[in-house]
């Protein structure tokens, strides 16, 4: 489907980089880097050996990073649907 100026395609492939950007960020600030801390970051509580084991390189005890999960806020992105130009209507 053609659509105005555009080449055939150009609107899926615009959905599919945004998500794949997204996914990409998601994926690189949930992976834990080096070796994982006895004590946590934060509160100075011992991490448990099976959290340690189990996500290598973590950081935070449990309930610090409940908290941390909790206080995420989502940035905005570009509104395509509010744009005049979009052709998501």
């Amino acid at each position: 489907m053609a659509g105005g100026w555009s080449r055939d395609g150009a609107v899926s492939e615009q959905i599919e980089a945004s998500i794949e950007d997204e996914l990409t960020r998601m994926k690189s600030r949930r992976q834990p880097v080096g070796e994982s801390l006895t004590h946590c970051a934060e509160c100075e509580e011992e991490i448990p050996e099976a959290r340690r084991k189990a996500i290598p390189g973590v950081k935070l005890c449990i309930d610090c990073q409940q908290e941390r999960d909790g206080a995420y806020k989502s940035r905005g992105g570009i509104n395509r649907r509010g744009s005049k130009d979009s052709q998501l209507k």
